[in-house]
């Protein structure tokens, strides 16, 4: 059992004693989650729910919950990327002897992790069953339910980049789920429970089926971020502050988004990233990794419009204009007289190409001030230097 440290400067040398130790392992994340277990399966996790994620910070905290795990008797493989362990009673004493100098601090925004042991000090006897402690030691495929949802809540919260954290075989962990508010249920319960959950009238609203939840099930966006139907954002997007996602057509999948300001009223797909002062038109399409872009991920770059109805597949950069109801993709071949052929090799000195009346589209990729068109009266696919300014109303974002 640890014993009660009974000052700040005795806990910053107990901290530092356990990171010597062989017990320690500095973790990439860490954080201790509510758990939804299935309605028919209780050993199936549903869900994960993270009040605080801890990635590449408070390793005092990380030391003393490895410690207090270990006094559990409790005990990690050095050479594993990911451990999940049950919370207990045994595991929260320890806990708050560890953390004792510092539970009578009564800021809300203070010791995140040691509010959470306190917490789970009044609750932890009656839901022995409902919280994990979970770390993330290497950034390898996750193993675990609980640690997809730690690595999904790192891109919403902005902890990690985009296209930062490894989500290899997230789909083959997660199950089919139905979601009603912040529920997840079983479908298999569902099946089974179908005749008196109707007729009792007691048959839950789903909002939908999905693997994920939605964003703002998990997230609480930046005050000046607006996203005006919750299922247009899936959870593990990341949204930048003064980001606007519009109704209709939009949508951001799961490791993707903006890196600022940006009007959203087109798809977004996983993996893209569009940069500040940017605009996706209605119904606009970036492709995704799994959508004819080779497997390479596609940036939008700063000051972009991509017309209504547009299919962008190639990645751009500054100040570009894709044209409505067009498609950029890596083999659309573009005629670019040699006016513009100079104009846009002014704009980007460290292009290495030679002029030719056709350029495909992987050749023009993150480029920038390029305009794409499609003549109207012979349907010939042009790119010309852009001289239009995109930019965003100020009062919107």
């Amino acid at each position: 059992m640890i014993a009660t440290i009974g000052n700040k400067e005795d806990f910053a040398k107990f901290a530092e004693e356990i990171k010597k130790s062989d017990i320690y392992k500095e973790p990439l994340g860490f954080g201790i989650c509510r758990v939804d277990r299935g309605q028919k399966n209780r050993e199936t996790i549903l869900q994960a729910t993270f009040p605080l994620v801890n990635w590449k910070e408070n390793f005092a905290s990380a030391a003393v919950f490895l410690k207090a795990l270990y006094e559990c008797n409790l005990e990690f493989d050095k050479n594993c990327s990911e451990a999940v362990f049950d919370v207990t009673r045994e595991f929260v004493d320890n806990c708050l002897n560890a953390f004792a100098p510092y539970l009578t601090e009564a800021k809300a925004d203070a010791h995140k992790n040691v509010q959470i042991i306190k917490y789970l000090d009044t609750v932890i006897d009656v839901e022995q069953d409902s919280y994990k402690i979970v770390f993330l030691f290497e950034d390898d495929a996750p193993k675990s339910v609980e640690s997809v949802y730690l690595k999904l809540y790192a891109l919403s919260l902005g902890k990690a980049p985009l296209r930062g954290v490894n989500l290899n075989g997230a789909f083959g962990i997660l199950k089919n789920v139905a979601w009603s508010g912040n529920t997840p249920i079983e479908l298999e319960w569902l099946r089974e429970n179908e005749l008196e959950l109707k007729l009792s009238g007691e048959y839950p609203v789903i909002d939908s089926v999905d693997k994920f939840p939605r964003f703002l099930q998990h997230i609480i966006p930046a005050d000046n971020t607006r996203i005006l139907d919750s299922s247009k954002v899936r959870f593990g997007a990341q949204l930048a502050a003064g980001t606007t996602v519009m109704p209709g057509a939009s949508y951001i999948n799961f490791n993707a988004g903006t890196l600022g300001p940006v009007m959203v009223e087109g798809r977004i797909s996983s993996s893209a990233v569009v940069g500040k002062g940017s605009d996706i038109g209605g119904g606009a399409s970036i492709l995704g990794v799994l959508s004819g872009t080779s497997g390479n991920p596609i940036s939008i770059g700063e000051n972009c419009l991509l017309g209504a109805n547009s299919v962008t597949g190639i990645p751009l950069g500054d100040g570009c204009i894709v044209d409505a109801g067009i498609a950029v993709l890596e083999g659309t071949k573009f005629y670019m007289s040699q006016k513009d052929f100079d104009k846009i090799k002014e704009a980007n000195p460290e292009w290495n190409s030679e002029y030719k009346e056709f350029f495909k589209g992987r050749e023009l990729s993150g480029l920038n001030g390029l305009h794409f068109r499609q003549d109207s009266t012979t349907g010939q696919m042009k790119v010309f230097r852009s001289n239009k300014e995109v930019k965003l109303n100020e009062e919107l974002h």
